[in-house]
């Protein structure tokens, strides 16, 4: 499996609920993908408070590099990925992605 880590800080001006709006579409995806088990989004609740602005984010779960390739080359992913850069700080640089092989 592929875990798809992505930290956002978006910028101040953008409203909690333009967020929630955002994840939602990200969420629309979740039945189009064969290879896409599951994605999870929020805003941090860490008590560690290490988030360095980083205070939303989503976990995007897949069955294989593939599955991760084909969302990576989906239109909605696409248009998704250049919303949430238009409401990062600084642009891409206010977006943080990681993505990790799991061993289930």
């Amino acid at each position: 499996m592929i875990r798809h880590i992505v930290l956002i800080r978006f910028r101040p001006d953008v409203s909690e609920a333009k967020i929630a709006e955002l994840f939602e579409e990200l969420h629309r995806i979740e039945d189009k993908l064969p290879g896409l088990i599951g994605i999870t989004s929020g805003r941090s609740d860490s008590p560690e408070k290490m988030e360095r602005g980083y205070m939303h984010g989503f976990v995007a779960d897949f069955s294989d590099w593939d599955g991760l390739q084909a969302y990576q080359d989906h239109p909605e992913h696409q248009a998704l990925g250049a919303k949430l850069v238009d409401h990062a700080v600084d642009g891409k640089e206010g977006i943080l992605c990681f993505d990790l092989p799991v061993d289930v």
